[in-house]
């Protein structure tokens, strides 16, 4: 599903702009991935994706502005994970999951046998099904973030939008995340990430965009975009680019004896 953004503005108030004439196109079949410092909108332009946040200018869904799709349309075809999820009441993870089948159902109906079982495929792909029965308050920031996913992958969307989908995992997990948004994108799902690790751009072989002072600084291949003048700048300390195998890597900060 392509996604495009034209000129778009946002600010909380008339002091405090955050995203100023933001445009680009994403062909909506890829690894797309946001990189940028604190505070310089990478989850506000998610929000404003989304529609959780109203941003002048204009937001296309395969051609078609966004405030033309009615949210359970919309729902339909796009799934969001935030940055973070505070469980408010005690329902089983199963019954979180099977949330994401909401904008499929009739209104006012209760899953059934259908809903279930999309819901038990998705967390046995994600190999969390032991968690079924669980509370979703009892369960760890990790395991909730693989439940946000499972619930997502119910609604069967065509594009997935990620803030942040490795601020809770330990290094193995967030490592094993990675490799799966590259197992999701091969069964063909769009996936848009904000991250603060120009490894994760470079590891996705991410098309990359880059915010900074308010606006998108440079988008392209990870490979051409992230370059040490470039991230240098951008975080405001040494960055070295390196190669370990195949791999390219990004490391931060003076290198040398100490």
């Amino acid at each position: 599903m392509k996604l495009e953004a034209e000129h778009l503005h946002f600010g909380y108030d008339a002091a405090r702009t955050i995203l100023e004439d933001v445009s680009f196109a994403l062909g909506g079949t890829g690894v797309y991935c946001i990189l940028g410092r604190n505070g310089t909108g990478k989850s506000t332009l998610l929000k404003c994706l989304v529609g959780e946040l109203h941003a002048a200018g204009r937001i296309l869904f395969d051609g078609k502005e966004r405030a033309a799709y009615s949210d359970r349309e919309i729902a339909q075809r796009v799934a969001y994970i935030p940055q973070s999820h505070t469980p408010t009441f005690p329902f089983r993870v199963l019954d979180v999951v099977m949330m994401g089948r909401t904008a499929h159902m009739a209104y006012f109906a209760s899953p059934g046998a259908r809903e279930e079982e999309i819901a038990r495929h998705h967390m046995n792909f994600l190999g969390i099904a032991h968690l079924a029965e669980q509370p979703y308050t009892n369960i760890s920031g990790g395991e909730r973030q693989l439940v946000m996913l499972a619930a997502a992958l119910t609604q069967q969307p065509a594009f997935l939008i990620l803030d942040e989908p490795t601020a809770h995992l330990d290094f193995g997990n967030a490592q094993r995340f990675l490799d799966l948004v590259l197992r999701l994108n091969a069964e063909g799902l769009g996936i848009l990430m904000t991250s603060h690790f120009p490894d994760h751009a470079l590891y996705l072989g991410a098309e990359t965009l880059v915010m900074k002072d308010k606006n998108l600084w440079r988008h392209g291949a990870a490979a051409d975009v992230i370059d040490e003048e470039s991230m240098t700048a951008l975080y405001g300390l040494p960055v070295h680019i390196g190669s370990i195998g195949t791999r390219s890597v990004c490391v931060g900060g003076e290198i040398g004896e100490r």
